[in-house]
């Protein structure tokens, strides 16, 4: 499969953060999304057009390790690369790292299930997968 990434880059914001500054540990879930929905935009269709198509990517799993604190105002790049699609799902793995330094903050993956948009898992493939599919070649 070839490798798909994605870079995003941004800054932690002061609501992200706790009363000393850094970074909450929910928002990392937060920027793995960034990241997700960044990567399908700069693939040239976001989750928003997939939604409109009928197929929708819930969360089944999501894992974070935290390796490094942020703090307010840090910037951070998030690494986004689909590592694994199969009919029923794709998981989207994301590394986390301060901007100036490259050292990694975080690291973790999100799975998502194929599904309609009445919540039915689409079984039997679907544009999406076939979408992936074509971009890992």
């Amino acid at each position: 499969m070839a490798e798909l990434k994605q870079m995003t880059h941004t800054r932690v914001r002061y609501s992200e953060t706790d009363k000393m500054g850094v970074a909450y540990h929910g928002r990392y879930f937060d920027w793995f999304e960034m990241g997700r929905s960044d990567f399908c935009r700069a693939k040239g269709k976001s989750f928003a057009l997939w939604e409109k198509e009928g197929i929708l990517l819930p969360v089944v799993e999501a894992h974070c390790r935290y390796k490094s604190s942020l703090f307010y105002e840090d910037e951070i790049d998030i690494e986004t690369t689909v590592t694994k699609i199969t009919k029923v799902s794709v998981v989207f793995s994301c590394k986390i790292f301060h901007a100036d330094t490259g050292k990694i903050a975080a690291e973790g993956y999100t799975k998502h299930a194929f599904t309609s948009s009445d919540g039915k898992l689409l079984r039997d493939g679907n544009a999406l997968y076939d979408w992936l599919s074509d971009l890992s070649k």
